[in-house]
């Protein structure tokens, strides 16, 4: 019954809104483009009809310019194709824009996951206590990367922005002309956007949303756990910053870059306090606050607009506290409470914003150090072990000039090191204290990193940087234990973890990890390696902090992400929640004030309930282990054979869009690893690896396997334990579901036309048996008539926006089409396969 009703609340508040707002298009003055939103509901029915009899895209295209058009030539074919992707763009972001403006509707304050709920089962159950004791030693961190899973150029960003103030107002003219705006307004950035524009891009997030929802969420925090004993830290919300900072195989991202990106960072967030500041004066008009607070604000200002002016979060803060004790001594303490407001931010994001991490391969590292030892000792970079190398580098008591290098790669790294305390300085210790490590899977690969700090003339004491290994290949999952425990006993690294206060920082890859095990084998070896980690970690009394390398979709870690958490047990550590989010997770999980506030609440009481509510289906058994376990192994075995198929990687090449989304002027970085031109699979960037799989519509990374696992165990009349599992596990049933939700964003009838195909029919086919399978026993196992049954909402959202974008998929097809048969002006179709790619991203947002 309550299904019906928010089924029926969001037909009303985002369909029929969608098919209103959606005719405006009919009138808007685009060029050419008159009878486009005539035309494209015959293409989608063309399409819908013609793929459940089996047509091809190309058969399919061709009918409706037959039925439809009286264009004759290619080149007005073309412009109509290139016209109809245009207006597709603008109808999803019409879509997301409606979506966005109900959210406030559709959700409560009290809703399962906010902080109010939180507060209300803790009053009932008598753990209002042990929740301010989690409170008080526990945070969340959401670090912002600029993945290109979604890039929409910094003014049509504002346009969404405007629209859905536009639309939760229902003010008709204002939509009509953000509708002209939008129309007027390209979709496509002319030239790849640099680092810089990357950062640019989400710090315009940092000051717009998450300045106001992140103060906001603290206030009532504070407001609703907060006694005269106790107040919750501001530590508890924190924002990590990738673009400008993530060097790992984008060779775009310089030394100058990251100090560049530092000091918007900086300049941002004292631009947010200086207007923030206008509206506390306006309050605090009292003599004596007053003064006070204008020579702050002159302050501010100077330091925004002058380089050799800084101020610290200390110096704000000492500043307001001089203006309180005025303000309670001399005038009743009248509004103190905006005062209080006005500092907690400063308290919160400090003079950095959001922490800037640097990141980059271990395998560059090697070759740095290699380089170095060259260089310094004159011997061949063969002649002595890595630790060898390190010991003579170091007591050679050498202090490196990066400008003394040829090689531009260790120039540039010595130069990052070197930028660290530059940055510290000038952003506090908080702006940058991370050097992640990616592809690590041995202890040299953190000593590296320490021993090039020293290097570059830090003393033991200056290194205040936590090192983070970054765990993603089923291999570096295997040997990180092993890692780990070696670097905790290593007597040069317990005296550093000594000074960073005894706590380590390990990052794990879900989107590598997926794609090198599958989703199954990917989530359990991460599960297990978090376990393994947390207790050579406690043995250590070292206190572990997990950093989940999360994607958008459930093929790269996405998916429920409350669920996820919440379901963890008490043998993996839960001292704070790190993940990483980017593209279209960024605008729809946390692309506006509400919902921003209302996802992070998620994730923070998914931790707190961890911890505070125990529950038998959050720890496993052995049995279910074991299970859970075979299960992985079988799955693991499946996909390895397919990864193993001599058309795996052809496949991808020659039949998705995996070749052009390096070509898409949608991120700075390139999207495979390694300079060769053969494609190799290790190189393939999990990013375009899963987005090809999904304009595909096949998703294979998301359930591959898994019906075959399921299948296994029924065939051995195990079926039942399985199903107990399901209903005793949260972690394996939060699986089950993020499976399935890639699964219901499938559509095999699009690529039916390649089950007969020369060279990849077999292989297409192995994926539809696999695919076919997985939902008919995910069905069998859930007892669900329809994949996510129990989400109305998502699948009625994924549904609408499946509707929208199904012409644009038959025109990428068809694209595709036409260059694998080499007809025509193949030019004009690589380029309609490259715009199609951009609605396709942007529409698939329901992934986290």
């Amino acid at each position: 019954m309550l299904n019906d009703q928010k089924i029926e609340k969001f037909r009303q508040i985002v369909e029929n809104k969608f098919q209103i707002y959606n005719s405006l298009f009919m009138s808007l003055p685009y060029d050419k483009m008159t009878n486009i939103g005539m035309l494209l509901p015959f293409l989608y029915e063309e399409s819908k009809d013609g793929y459940q009899l089996g047509k091809s895209p190309e058969e399919i295209v061709e009918e409706f310019f037959q039925k439809h058009t009286e264009l004759e030539t290619e080149d007005q074919k073309l412009e109509l194709l290139f016209k109809i992707i245009q207006y597709i763009e603008r109808q999803v972001v019409l879509f997301d824009s409606i979506e966005d403006a109900a959210f406030q509707q559709l959700h409560k304050e009290s809703d399962s996951g906010t902080v109010m709920n939180l507060y209300e089962r803790a009053t009932q159950e008598h753990h209002l206590n042990a929740i301010r004791k989690k409170m008080d030693d526990f945070a969340i961190k959401i670090v912002f990367t600029a993945h290109p899973t979604q890039f929409y150029p910094n003014a049509v960003q504002r346009i969404i922005h405007d629209l859905r103030d536009a639309i939760i107002h229902d003010s008709v003219t204002q939509i009509d002309t953000l509708l002209q705006q939008l129309g007027k307004t390209p979709f496509v950035n002319k030239e790849r956007p640099t680092p810089l524009d990357e950062a640019m891009s989400i710090i315009y997030y940092l000051r717009y949303v998450y300045y106001q929802s992140i103060g906001e969420l603290y206030r009532k925090i504070k407001q609703v756990y907060g006694t005269s004993n106790f107040t919750p830290s501001t530590d508890i919300v924190q924002l990590g910053f990738w673009p400008g900072g993530d060097r790992d195989g984008n060779p775009f991202v310089t030394a100058d870059i990251t100090l560049k990106v530092a000091e918007e960072l900086r300049i941002s967030i004292l631009k947010d306090y200086y207007g923030h500041l206008k509206n506390v004066r306006r309050r605090l008009s009292f003599r004596g606050v007053s003064d006070i607070l204008e020579k702050l604000s002159k302050k501010l200002y100077a330091s925004i607009f002058q380089k050799d002016i800084t101020i610290s979060s200390e110096e704000i803060i000492s500043q307001l506290d001089e203006a309180e004790n005025i303000l309670v001594e001399q005038h009743n303490g009248l509004f103190r409470d905006v005062l209080d407001d006005y500092r907690d931010r400063v308290k919160i994001f400090g003079t950095h914003f959001a922490t800037l991490d640097i990141r980059q391969d271990s395998r560059i590292h090697q070759k740095v150090i290699d380089d170095i030892f060259v260089k310094v000792s004159g011997m061949t970079a063969d002649s002595k072990s890595n630790e060898e190398k390190i010991i003579y580098l170091l007591e050679s008591g050498r202090v490196l000039n990066p400008d003394d290098f040829e090689d531009e790669m260790t120039c540039e790294t010595l130069k990052s090191i070197y930028n660290i305390k530059m940055i510290q300085e000038r952003n506090g210790e908080r702006g940058m204290h991370r050097y992640i490590i990616s592809n690590s899977d041995e202890v040299k690969d953190v000593m590296n990193v320490y021993a090039m700090m020293k290097l570059c003339g830090y003393s033991d004491d200056e290194v205040n940087i936590d090192i983070v290994p970054l765990f993603e290949t089923m291999e570096g999952l295997d040997k990180s234990e092993e890692v780990m425990k070696t670097l905790y006993s290593n007597a040069v690294y317990k005296k550093h973890l000594q000074r960073r206060n005894r706590r380590q920082f390990i990052m794990l890859g879900f989107s590598d990890g997926t794609k090198d095990g599958g989703y199954l084998k990917a989530n359990w070896q991460i599960y297990t390696s978090k376990e393994k980690l947390t207790k050579v970690s406690e043995d250590n009394e070292i206190k572990v902090i997990f950093f989940d390398g999360r994607g958008g979709p459930p093929a790269r870690g996405g998916g429920k992400t409350h669920d996820f958490y919440a379901s963890q047990g008490n043998t993996i550590a839960n001292n704070q929640i790190e993940l990483t989010i980017q593209g279209q997770t960024i605008t729809s999980v946390f692309g506006n004030k509400d919902q921003a506030k209302f996802n992070f609440e998620q994730l923070l009481t998914a931790g707190i309930e961890n911890d505070v509510f125990k529950s038998i289906k959050k720890d496993l058994n052995d049995h279910e282990r074991g299970l859970i376990s075979e299960l992985a192994e079988k799955s693991y075995q499946t996909y390895s054979d397919l990864k193993a198929h001599p058309m795996f990687v052809p496949y991808l090449q020659e039949m998705s869009t995996l070749e052009y989304y390096g070509r898409t002027n949608i991120g700075s970085r390139p999207s495979k690893r390694g300079a060769g031109s053969e494609l190799k699979f290790e190189d393939l960037r999990a990013i375009p690896f899963v987005g090809s799989w999904a304009q595909l519509k096949q998703n294979v990374p998301g359930f591959f396997g898994f019906g075959s696992a399921l299948k296994a165990l029924k065939d051995e009349g195990r079926f039942e334990e399985v199903k107990e599992l399901y209903k005793g596990s949260d972690f394996f049933k939060t699986l089950v579901l993020n499976s399935m939700m890639s699964m219901n964003k499938t559509y095999f009838p699009l690529t039916y036309y390649m089950r007969n195909h020369e060279k990849f029919g077999e292989f297409w086919n192995i994926l539809f048996s696999e695919f076919s399978l997985s939902k008919e026993m995910m069905l069998e196992l859930t007892g669900y008539k329809i994949l996510m049954q129990e989400e109305p909402i998502n699948r009625k959202s994924i549904k609408i926006r499946e509707r929208i974008v199904l012409p644009l998929l038959s025109i990428q097809q068809y694209a595709l089409m036409k260059i694998q048969k080499n007809e025509g002006n193949r030019e004009a179709y690589e380029k309609l396969v490259m715009r199609s790619l951009f609605g396709n991203i942007n529409a698939s947002r329901n992934s986290a």
